[in-house]
């Protein structure tokens, strides 16, 4: 299938990463399928997350359509680059057709990218995961490839203005090893094995990263549990109850 639009997009993504002079640490990209449907599963403190995921299944020659909010779709700029990309719009009242459209996909053998938190964390820790990345795997016979990026925040992230200058972030990425979702199994049951492997490439990501914040004045993009100034998850939910 030609990629008239996601290829050249690919090419701009790469040249902006030399001028950020980003340095990207990846490992495990070997764990994406070459061929076949694949659920690739992420967490998700950045904006640009989908960029950073989709990065690591270019060293087996794949492409990830990633499920996004229909309001993505509707930017006059993103909107033409989604839809030329084959991303597939989400409108969250009505559910069911992205997840047909996504199981549709996964049967002619792309790889769906999916963040099962729904929205960004601004704890930059994992939410509880939806179960719907379980379910289409399960339905498609297909397997979960669980990842985890990290540094993606300190570009852009809620709450926080946009870093594009030349300031030599690293970003680190890891991919793990299958998590298979049989049809046999509950589908809550899959869901937490799958964020427990993502929690532990969360962790191991964490642990690579080769800077530490340089100051008080810059700990907000560190999660509490690190010592950082991000809210806490118990903070975060009394925030978005109010």
């Amino acid at each position: 299938m030609a990629e008239l639009v996601y290829r050249p997009v690919i090419g701009f993504a790469k040249t902006l990463f030399k001028v950020w002079d980003l340095k990207i640490d990846c490992k495990g990209s070997e764990n994406i399928p070459r061929s076949g449907g694949a659920v690739l599963v992420s967490n998700h403190i950045s904006y640009l997350d989908f960029i950073f995921d989709g990065l690591a299944a270019l060293p087996q020659k794949r492409v990830v359509r990633f499920m996004a909010k229909e309001s993505v779709f509707r930017h006059r700029i993103s909107g033409p680059l989604m839809r030329g990309m084959k991303h597939i719009p989400v409108d969250r009242a009505q559910g069911e057709a992205a997840y047909q459209h996504a199981l549709e996909s996964l049967r002619s053998g792309e790889i769906i990218g999916v963040f099962p938190e729904a929205t960004i964390s601004p704890s930059f820790t994992l939410k509880s995961f939806k179960s719907g990345a379980a379910r289409l795997a399960q339905e498609a016979g297909v397997p979960l490839i669980p990842m985890a990026v990290w540094g993606t925040q300190r570009l852009w992230t809620k709450g926080h203005p946009r870093n594009f200058r030349r300031s030599h972030l690293p970003i680190t990425i890891r991919v793990g090893e299958a998590v298979e979702a049989p049809r046999d199994q509950y589908a809550g049951a899959i869901t937490r094995r799958l964020r427990e492997r993502v929690q532990e490439l969360l962790e191991a990501a964490q642990r690579a990263y080769p800077v530490r914040p340089k100051g008080p004045d810059d700990t907000w993009w560190m999660p509490a549990h690190l010592g950082g100034t991000a809210p806490t998850p118990e903070q975060v939910r009394e925030a978005e109850a109010r």
